[in-house]
This record gives structure tokens, C-alpha cells and sequence, in this order.
């Protein structure tokens, strides 16, 4: 018997590895449980949130057909442009570069002549400003388009041309596309497609040669081709392009043809101002 007891004694007793019943009134003993090793791993609060791969695409590819119409302009326009520089005797380097760093299609014909004449940077400076001066009132229209759209801010400002301004201004992106990289990629397509017609027509001016006149209007043209196209498909801003059309013809009489744009700018601005005064007051009643 005293064997038996040393026996049961020196047996090794197994130890359990969960209990699974519990004594009345005591808390179930809970073990802990595995965590996964992603789950390990926070972020920093404020980090941003990773962007999809497919954002830059999706915008790409939502601006690429509102942009093939203005291809078509924009190539035949440039290779203008670049005729007109390589009848006067500039290598094609000119309208390449320049096209890339003015990208403003009307004064870089008038900088044709700019160029051939004697330097003086004070009237290039103030041509520069009437020719441009409509740039005032497309900034002032996409300045709260412009909101949160980051470092790309920068490039939509310098690229903003006439019919970027058009697109990005009337055309909503599709649903699920950023606003902002689907206004880049407009102002950048509408670029690359001005230049790479610049480019072509100064190559072509190497070997096509024909008479130049009044290759220059065709930036008037082009003016009167988007007025008449805004016109037709808006009834309700026609009020305020009578009003442009009536502040520059009379400037125009007033001022002459060399120095009627910024008095014809102040008077538009002028009556803008008064009528949307009028209509907030109208409101306000």
C-alpha cells in the first residue's frame, strides 16, 4: 500500500491546456486570442490615405475625348504658327520652345514680330497684357475650381488657355474621376497638342514654301468660331456677351484700334460689377 501511494506521487500530473468548465460565479478565464500580424501595423493618425493606382488613368482617359476636337484645331493652328516663324527665318527650335513656355496660341504670333523688331521689353510687357488680359476673367471663374487641387495647381494656372478654360469650365468630370487631375490632363493634352503642331509646321517650313499673308488671323478665327459656338448653346449669357460686344466697339471708336483692349476690359469689369450688384440687391428684397 505505501508503494502504491509513492508511485501515485511521483506520477507526473497533466496539465490542462484551457479549461472549459468554470465554477459557479467565477469569471470564464479567456485566452488570448492570436492577433494578425497586418493588424499589428497602425497608422499614423493624419496620414493620407494611399490614392488608387487608377485615378491618374480614369482622368486620363475621361479627358482624352474632350480634347480630340481641340486636337484637330490645335494642330492646324500650330502648324500655322509654325510656318509663319520659319518664313521669317527662325530654325524650328523657336516655335518649339516657345510653344512650350508662352503657350498663349495669340501672342505668340504677335511675338513673331516682337522678335524682328528693336528690344524694348516695356511695350513687349504692356502688348503682352492686352493681348492676355482675358486671362483675368478666366482666372476669376476657376478660382474655385482650383480649390484643393494641390501642387497640379501650378501647371493649371500656367497652362490655361482658351479652350482649356472652355472645357474645364463647362465639361463636369464623369462621376468617380478626381476633378483635378481630369482638369491637368486636359491643360496638359491641349498643350502637347499645340506644340507638337508648332513643331511640325516650322519642320514642314523647311520644305513647303508658300506666301504667309494673313496666316495670323487665324486666331481671330478661332475667336469668332468659340463666341458663335458659346452663343448658340447658351441663351442665357447672351445679355452679358452683348455687353462685352458694346463696351469694345465703343472703345474701339473711342481709343483706336492699337489701344482699346484694356479701357474695353475696365468698362466690361465696370458693368459686371454694377449688374451683379444690382441682382444681389434685386435678391436681397
Amino acid at each position: 500500500m505505501k508503494n502504491k501511494q509513492v508511485e501515485i506521487a511521483a506520477a507526473p500530473q497533466a496539465v490542462p491546456e484551457r479549461v472549459t468548465e468554470t465554477t459557479p460565479g467565477a469569471a470564464p478565464e479567456v485566452a488570448p486570442q492570436a492577433v494578425p500580424e497586418m493588424a499589428a501595423e497602425v497608422a499614423p493618425e493624419g496620414a493620407p490615405k494611399a490614392a488608387p493606382q487608377n485615378v491618374k488613368a480614369n482622368a486620363f482617359k475621361a479627358a482624352l475625348p474632350h480634347t480630340l476636337p481641340i486636337c484637330i484645331g490645335f494642330l492646324f493652328l500650330g502648324m500655322s504658327y509654325g510656318f509663319l516663324m520659319r518664313s521669317k527665318g527662325f530654325s524650328f527650335i523657336y516655335p518649339m520652345l516657345m510653344s512650350c513656355f508662352i503657350f498663349a496660341g495669340s501672342m505668340e504670333f504677335v511675338t513673331v514680330n516682337l522678335l524682328l523688331s528693336a528690344f524694348n521689353p516695356l511695350y513687349a510687357f504692356l502688348l503682352t497684357l492686352m493681348v492676355n488680359a482675358r486671362h483675368l476673367f478666366y482666372g476669376i471663374s476657376m478660382l474655385s475650381r482650383y480649390k484643393n487641387t494641390g501642387k497640379k495647381k501650378l501647371y493649371l494656372i500656367f497652362g490655361m488657355c482658351d479652350e482649356s478654360f472652355t472645357i474645364n469650365y463647362t465639361v463636369p468630370p464623369p462621376p468617380g474621376v478626381d476633378a483635378g487631375w481630369f482638369m491637368f490632363f486636359v491643360t496638359l493634352l491641349n498643350q502637347i497638342y499645340w506644340v507638337c503642331g508648332a513643331t511640325l509646321g516650322a519642320l514642314l517650313g523647311y520644305v513647303l514654301h508658300f506666301d504667309t499673308t494673313g496666316i495670323e488671323f487665324v486666331m481671330t478665327a478661332l475667336f469668332v468660331v468659340m463666341f458663335m459656338q458659346q452663343w448658340e448653346e447658351d441663351a442665357s449669357h447672351h445679355r452679358a456677351a452683348l455687353t462685352g460686344l458694346g463696351c469694345s466697339l465703343l472703345c474701339l471708336l473711342l481709343f483706336g484700334s492699337g489701344n482699346f483692349i484694356l479701357p474695353a476690359m475696365a468698362l466690361i469689369i465696370l458693368c459686371f460689377t454694377l449688374e451683379r450688384k444690382k441682382v444681389g440687391e434685386e435678391a436681397a428684397e
